[in-house]
């Protein structure tokens, strides 16, 4: 009834769906790679897309024969996506990509710890000027500090 119904799948065109290729993505100490397995491309074929902490893959695996009719048809053609949801803190600059052997390598930086400076401001000068004043206050009046007696 199937087959009745939305014709015979063997000799249907396919529809034109866009499909996700396998993706790994690990981590190393200092960087977080993104690894594509993705047969058959040249460099147009696709685009590489970052924005805060996704990584996104666009492009177009073109069959590059003309056929009848398939047989038995396991790899994917047609428009292709993966998105990568990178839970680190990337570098702003750094990111490098390769593309050998089917595999599509991309290499982004972890963002490095900084240390933020802190410095005084004329606020904290007289906040600090003014608990000195309190101090010497209290000891006039006779009354202990909190740290003993004055």
């Amino acid at each position: 009834m199937y087959r009745e119904s939305y014709g015979n799948p063997r000799w249907s065109m396919p529809n034109e769906t866009i499909w996700r290729p396998p993706t790994d993505v690990y981590e190393t100490d200092n960087t977080v790679v993104v690894v594509i397995e993705i047969a058959g491309l040249g460099p147009n074929d696709y685009e590489i897309l970052l924005s805060g902490r996704t990584l996104t893959v666009v492009g177009v695996r073109r069959d590059p024969t003309e056929k009848l009719g398939y047989q038995q048809m396991e790899i994917r053609h047609g428009k292709f996506r993966t998105d990568a949801h990178l839970p680190w803190a990337l570098e702003p600059s750094g990111q490098e990509a390769t593309y050998e052997n089917g595999f599509l390598k991309i290499v982004l930086p972890k963002a490095t710890v900084r240390r933020v400076p802190v410095r005084a401001t004329a606020k904290g000068d007289e906040a600090e000027a003014a608990g000195t004043q309190v101090s010497e206050a209290r000891a006039d009046a006779g009354v202990e500090s909190e740290g003993g007696a004055s």
